[in-house]
């Protein structure tokens, strides 16, 4: 067991968010945004906006203009992004595709990568615990972990093409201490099994480019979502094998609808636009976040700049105050 300390330093922070153009913002979103941006521009750090647009087929046409436009009108401005760019461009991941297929070669010349033809139906239907995994599908088995050259072959020769998978260390148990959620452990092995890197289709996954790029553009504090804290674990051992730097991880509490599930891209009265069309203000909006957020006891108008300032770097604190 190996534990990994994660903490704000002095270090010039470099915050960012990262968000996906399948469909338009919704106010959980649009919540991790804010937090996201208080986190780095409260503590005079740089903010970096990335589009992750991997999965095209899942892409909505507009909506990468719709996401700049709402946080724009939010006031939740970048220092660096995909309209105004920055050193370390491009910020659309579907530009990148270059630089993901560098670092998977380097992962398969280091022996961490092997080729896997399983579907996902032959491993929910082998595996021997299907309790355990994540929500991303059932643990996987190591079916292709061991294939020789030659079984790869007859596979290839059928028609198969294979996925690229992590081969985890089975006695690794990651530690580390979540700025908000607090101390997690997780042995990657038994809870997900060898993980995919690269998808049958080609697609790179959102597990490793989501490394690379964080690693690439010198991110040092990521600030999203709780239901990802369990992807936080496979992220940590990618950046180690890559020689990366593992940056500091805040996962905020997301937004629940009426019945306490979380908000979906497909609620569309639960973005901006009808708030916009209502006559709501940028202020009052973010007001609103920052009150269910508990970073203000009461629901006012406030520009993100002036709740910066209010807070005078203290949103972790309240933060952390608040989920104790």
């Amino acid at each position: 067991m190996s534990e990994i300390t994660l903490s704000i330093t002095s270090v010039p922070i470099r915050g960012r968010y990262a968000p996906s153009p399948s469909g338009d913002l919704h106010m959980g979103n649009l919540r991790t945004a804010l937090l996201a941006w208080l986190y780095a521009k409260g503590m005079g750090g740089k903010f970096v906006l990335r589009i992750e647009d991997l999965d095209l087929p899942r892409m909505r046409a507009g909506a990468t203009e719709r996401i700049l436009e709402d946080l724009r009108w939010l006031g939740l401005y970048w220092d660096e992004g995909p309209d105004n760019g920055g050193p370390y461009a491009p910020y659309t991941q579907s530009a990148r595709l270059d630089i993901y297929q560098h670092y998977l070669a380097q992962l398969q010349r280091q022996g961490y990568i092997y080729p896997c033809y399983c579907s996902r139906a032959e491993i929910a239907h082998i595996a021997s615990a299907p309790q355990q995994g994540t929500d991303e599908g059932p643990r996987y088995p190591g079916t292709c972990r061991h294939l020789s050259a030659v079984q790869r072959k007859i596979r290839e020769a059928s028609g198969r093409r294979p996925s690229w998978r992590f081969r985890v260390d089975d006695e690794r148990v990651v530690v580390f201490n979540d700025l908000l959620a607090g101390p997690i452990t997780q042995q990657v092995q038994q809870s997900v099994g060898d993980f995919i890197v690269k998808r049958s289709d080609g697609i790179f996954a959102y597990q490793f480019a989501v490394v690379v790029d964080d690693a690439l553009m010198r991110i040092n504090q990521v600030v999203r979502g709780r239901d990802l804290l369990t992807s936080t674990p496979r992220q940590i051992l990618l950046f180690e094998a890559l020689g990366f730097p593992v940056p500091a991880f805040a996962h905020v509490p997301l937004v629940l609808d009426e019945q306490g599930k979380r908000l979906a891209k497909r609620q569309q009265s639960t973005g901006l636009s009808p708030l916009r069309a209502q006559g709501a203000t940028p202020e009052q909006v973010v007001g609103h976040l920052a009150a269910s957020s508990g970073l203000i006891e009461r629901d006012i108008a406030i520009s993100p700049s002036a709740l910066a300032q209010q807070l005078d770097g203290r949103v972790h604190d309240i933060m952390q105050a608040r989920l104790q």
